[in-house]
């Protein structure tokens, strides 16, 4: 039977069943499995070899996104998030854009940039091409530092050279460009621009300050495109809503951080259930953002001439899948092979489209119903929850103080008491 990631109602079914079906999808081991749910991590002292000072680990909720059709072929996306309606809004985004063919993606060579800062220079202009004109003798210093990533078609590719004006005079900044393959890099980069900074000084004079990898990976894009029939949203006039909702992220940054921050909901929570940078990639996605000096966004949103909804994104997408704690976590493992990705690259798409679709969710809701309906009803279950209701009480108290409006601590507490007293005959 075809695999499918279009999934009726998933989100009905008892976890127990869900993870039955992504089991079954992705083929994983019963050890595998357990993983995803939050069992069987395995070494209880996983968390002290990661990081130092360790006492145990923080768990966040894993949810599946269904519906993904991208480049033709069907997924289902593990996202780690504590937040509500963050997965089902994304589901439902995806679900929409299948009635046209899904996601399209590319993207851009692996490579990333680290940075070799010099100062004191009195003449940048020459320095800078005396560096330009020994650019394959610092290339060639670089590769020496890694064979392995050589042996698989990596390494230094070419240099680039800024002059840059700071407050104490002007920086000559050399870039070296390294195609990292499927590892995020950090580590290859900054170990390449510390090997060749002796020999960088010697070339330009000045003194050499930092060297060190940049999270601005604008050499390391990955796009996703997306048509949404105007029916499958709602009609010509969300469309409007969507477009208008789009510009004004556009026109104002005020607007724009909350617009960035919905389509990064959905590209941490990949990241993370990924085991990948999260704040890497936060970091380089809100400098790509910014980086004609205004704060822009990272999706676009057009009408078409049918009247349908066009919607694309760019961004740096810095991920791995060597190295870190997609290799040692053994729920950061189960995440990939569910995704079933063959490269780095791959992976980085597959978030790409999770931020758009999950953008789409957020300004379809603005456009039309408001963004609370959906987001607090599910955010009411915590809160029931987080009041100690009984568990055969929580979907009737849930249901009273959403119909109320008065989802707060203070009122599931009262309508708890309530259906207590009536269940008690009290």
């Amino acid at each position: 039977m075809e695999k499918t990631s279009r999934i009726e109602g998933f989100y009905k079914l008892p976890m127990a069943e869900r993870l039955k079906i992504v089991k079954a999808f992705a083929d994983l081991s019963d050890d595998e499995a357990l993983s995803l749910a939050g069992f069987g991590g395995g070494d209880p002292s996983l968390s002290d070899k990661m990081i130092e000072n360790a006492i145990g680990s923080f768990q966040m909720p894993l949810g599946i996104a269904v519906n993904f059709l991208i480049n033709n072929r069907d997924y289902l996306i593990p996202m780690a998030i504590e937040e509500p309606s963050v997965v089902a809004a994304a589901s439902n985004a995806a679900k929409m854009a299948r009635v046209k063919g899904g996601f399209w993606t590319s993207s851009t060579p692996p490579v990333m940039i680290g940075q070799v800062q010099l100062t004191g220079i009195k003449d940048p202009s020459r320095a800078k091409h005396t560096i330009l004109e020994r650019k394959q003798e610092i290339i060639d210093l670089a590769n020496q530092q890694d064979p392995m990533l050589i042996k698989f078609g990596g390494g230094a590719k070419d240099i680039d050279v800024r002059i840059i004006h700071t407050q104490k005079g002007p920086n000559v900044v050399v870039h070296l460009l390294v195609d990292v393959k499927d590892a995020m890099g950090a580590n290859a980069v900054n170990t390449m621009a510390e090997a060749v900074a002796p020999l960088v000084e010697n070339i330009a004079g000045g003194r050499v300050c930092l060297r060190i990898l940049s999270n601005l990976a604008t050499h390391r894009l990955a796009r996703a495109r997306a048509i949404w029939d105007k029916d499958a949203i709602g009609g010509e006039d969300v469309v409007d809503g969507i477009v208008e909702a789009y510009l004004f992220a556009d026109a104002d940054p005020y607007r724009c951080a909350t617009h960035n921050k919905g389509v990064m909901n959905g590209i941490d929570a990949v990241i993370i259930a990924t085991g990948n940078d999260w704040r890497a990639i936060e970091a380089g996605a809100h400098a790509y953002a910014a980086r004609t000096g205004s704060y822009k966004p990272l999706t676009t949103f057009e009408k078409t001439p049918e009247g349908d909804l066009a919607g694309t994104i760019e961004l740096p997408m810095a991920v791995g899948l060597i190295g870190g704690a997609t290799k040692v976590h053994p729920a950061a493992r189960a995440a990939i092979k569910l995704l079933g990705v063959k490269g780095a690259q791959e992976l980085g798409e597959i978030a790409a489209a999770v931020g758009l679709a999950q953008n789409l969710a957020a300004l379809r809701a603005l456009a039309t119903v408001g963004i609370q309906k959906g987001h607090m009803s599910l955010h009411a279950k915590n809160i029931v929850n987080s009041v100690g209701c009984p568990p055969e009480l929580v979907d009737e108290v849930v249901r009273i103080v959403v119909a109320e409006k008065k989802i707060r601590m203070d009122r599931a507490k009262e309508v708890v008491e309530e259906l207590k007293r009536k269940r008690d005959g009290r």
